[in-house]
């Protein structure tokens, strides 16, 4: 029944994207079930076999012995300073983001993660037929953040029409960032965060393609990565790493505070009608039918639910470490669901984060981003829905 009832999600997610399509002629199907393929593939391999097991026990691994190296870091900085049971939540995970941003920006300028993401996404590119910009942003954006993923294309920004521009950013919103993955891994379980990278990486490039399909010239299909780094030096790409990655754990504390107190406001506002209802209440029965077609028991899908809306109204962050406080409550099988569809950028605020990178690239782009900004939304939470529940097929 669980497998009936998750083909069903499938469907029906694959069913909307046609409807929301503006070309459906030219919709790709080959490369819809190419992906849906390796998907499933993917899936199985990481969760019911021996070596798959052992390559996310690995990688978990190498995550845990680089935040093992990023904390001595924050210790020397901060080590002095006295904090209760459990820590603090900035000192602990955001300021780890600072050591992997750093550590991506080496390896950029190195042009090690340029070259395999360029030809990853190239091989992606042949097996399905989709355009190579587009295939090697879908790649870039397992490791970049929205903002660097787009800024790593800017070159070929205009060759870009308004559905080309639609599928780097739904790849852009519905990826997270390599930087930021240390800290998702310190607040979820590791295996489900770590096989929601590729998932959501097919099911941005699935859905998006599926909404606005695309036909590329030859002449205007190529990816140039000379520029993707603009460090002089190692020891520059260092310091710019470190600096970019505090921004982001400057930013992320300031959106936390402001998202959780905006929270607890509209809670409080609620409950002056509703005596005893929260927002998070109310999402999960608005979610909760697509929440048990993805898997989710009827015993824990309004929690769940309630979860999932929250990380679209607000961001993933908030709606992981209200997770975190569940997991002890909730089966393996609603744990790793929501794990995977909480691992990805797809909420509001995402939506003026492309428009502001887009707006710095192609100021006339920017005004078709912001066109689409709801479409691109509702296809980016298209694609964590899809994601998490072939991830739920398998538990």
């Amino acid at each position: 029944m669980d497998i009936l009832l998750g083909l069903a999600a499938i469907i029906i997610v694959l069913g909307i994207a046609y409807l929301m399509s503006n070309d459906k002629q030219n919709i790709n199907y080959k490369a819809i079930v190419v992906m849906l393929v390796a998907q499933l593939i993917i899936t199985w391999f990481m969760f019911s076999t021996e070596i798959g097991k052992n390559i996310i026990n690995g990688i978990s691994a190498g995550f845990n012995k680089l935040i093992e190296f990023g904390t001595e870091g924050i210790n020397f900085v901060v080590g002095g300073i006295t904090v209760g049971e459990g820590g603090v939540f900035f000192f602990n995970v955001l300021l780890l983001i600072i050591f992997f941003a750093t550590i991506l920006s080496v390896l950029t300028y190195l042009k090690i993660l340029p070259v395999i993401i360029k030809y990853f996404g190239g091989l992606i590119s042949k097996i399905t037929g989709l355009p190579k910009v587009e295939s090697f942003n879908a790649v870039n954006s397992i490791f970049f953040g929205q903002s660097e993923a787009l800024l790593a294309i800017k070159t070929q920004f205009h060759h870009l029409d308004k559905n080309r521009l639609y599928i780097v950013s739904a790849s852009a919103m519905g990826s997270v960032s390599a930087s930021i993955v240390g800290s998702y891994l310190q607040i979820l379980p590791p295996e489900y965060v770590l096989v929601a990278l590729p998932l959501n990486m097919f099911s941005a490039l699935m859905i998006s393609s599926m909404i606005a399909p695309v036909k590329v010239p030859k002449e205007e299909d190529h990816v140039d990565i000379k520029d993707v780094s603009q460090d002089r030096s190692i020891f520059e790409a260092m310091g710019n790493g470190a600096l970019d990655g505090g921004k982001i754990a400057l930013i992320v504390a300031a959106m936390l505070i402001a998202f959780i107190a905006s929270l607890e406001l509209v809670n409080w506002l609620i409950q002056f009608i509703f005596a005893g209802v929260t927002l998070q209440e109310i999402l999960g029965y608005i979610l909760s039918p697509i929440g048990m077609l993805m898997g989710i028991s009827p015993g824990e899908v309004i929690r769940a639910g309630g979860v999932m809306g929250t990380k679209i109204v607000t961001n993933e962050f908030v709606a992981m470490l209200e997770f975190q406080k569940m997991l002890g409550s909730m089966s393996e099988k609603t744990i790793g669901i929501v794990s995977v569809f909480l691992t990805s950028f797809a909420n509001f605020s995402s939506i003026g984060i492309i428009a502001g990178t887009v707006q710095g690239i192609d100021s006339k782009k920017a005004v078709q981003v912001s066109g689409f900004g709801m479409k691109l939304l509702i296809g980016a939470t298209l694609a964590s829905i899809l994601s998490a529940t072939i991830a739920g097929l398998f538990l």
